[in-house]
């Protein structure tokens, strides 16, 4: 297949968006990782102290590889935090743990929208790695209902990032409300926490804007309004 000027059209915005959202977190997470909070506590301290405090005892905080690798894993419940977070007394770290922590909330809660992206996982993997070559394939060869196969995968990756919107938001909603008020953050240190958070947050909408932009131009094409 030909490079196709349109597809810039539909992933533009994505990759702009994406762009810009991960020079705001690299920026931000730098700087509040140099700013202590007042009561100088890791971030593995502050997971600890906020799972204690919602009686979630038995989820195990674990210290992960690589830069913002942070995760929680609902099926093991372990929160898995990065050597930057896991060992840092700062801002940045609080409040990146504290986010996580909200995941383990939401699971213990059984957060509707957690269940369907956890639900959503495999069909995401499988659709964003095999969907574009089931995609291609059908068009080289005109195929049309193999490369519709691969839309629908696709769309099974498209949906997982758009749930996976409001699962992100409402754990760092989640997060800051924890962090105060269980006296971890004191007076504005807070206002670190938001900026870091809210510029993690842009990265999952550029996912999604990009995750949707690429579907968009499949449709596009297999309907034949990206043909002369």
């Amino acid at each position: 297949m030909f490079f196709d000027p349109l597809f810039l059209v539909f992933a533009l915005p994505g990759l702009l968006l994406g762009l810009y959202a991960r020079s705001r977190v690299k920026s931000n997470f730098n700087k509040y990782s140099k700013v202590r909070t007042a009561r100088n506590v890791t971030g593995a301290e502050v997971a600890r102290q906020l799972l204690d405090a919602q009686g979630l005892y038995e989820v195990s905080i674990e210290e992960t590889q690589g830069f913002l690798s942070d995760h929680y894993d609902p099926r093991s419940k372990v929160l898995r935090l990065s050597p930057d977070v896991y060992r840092t007394p700062s801002i940045a770290a609080a409040g990146v743990a504290a986010h996580e922590m909200g995941h383990a909330l939401q699971d213990a809660g059984g957060y509707f929208p957690l269940q369907i992206r956890s639900a959503l996982v495999p069909a995401a993997q499988f659709g964003s790695s095999l969907a574009p070559w089931l995609f291609i394939a059908g068009l080289l060869t005109e195929f049309t209902g193999l490369a519709w196969v691969g839309v629908i995968m696709f769309a099974a990756a498209v949906l997982f990032t758009i749930i996976t919107l409001p699962v992100e938001f409402d754990a760092s909603a989640r997060a800051k409300q924890l962090l105060v008020s269980n006296g971890v953050l004191i007076g504005d240190e807070v206002d670190g926490v938001n900026k870091v958070l809210n510029a993690a947050a842009w990265t999952y909408v550029a996912a999604a804007v990009s995750a949707i932009g690429t579907l968009l131009y499949y449709v596009l094409l297999l309907t034949g309004g990206g043909r002369d």
